[in-house]
């Protein structure tokens, strides 16, 4: 079955130049994820933060990618699944 949220992916542009939220902080951040839907930069969920689970509950955006180098994964947050 293919995830319905792929259809929310856009061409998106990077927010920032690393977790947007933790650099407005000052907080820490692990790995990062790129919304794909709006290009929201936010911290993974090993973060402290969590900023892009955060955005995901602020937003419904559901689909994010690794921001990581090397990576091309995507994940669904309604479904909690790679897509």
């Amino acid at each position: 079955m293919v995830d319905p949220h792929l259809a929310e992916i856009r061409d998106v542009v990077p927010s920032a130049d690393g977790c947007e939220d933790c650099l407005r902080l000052g907080t820490p951040w692990v790995h990062l994820r790129l919304c794909l839907t709006c290009g929201h930069l936010g911290c993974c969920d090993s973060s402290p933060m969590r900023h892009a689970r955060a955005h995901f509950h602020a937003t419904d955006h559901p689909i994010v990618q690794s921001f990581e180098p090397g990576e091309d994964w995507r994940w669904c947050y309604v479904h909690e699944a790679v897509v």
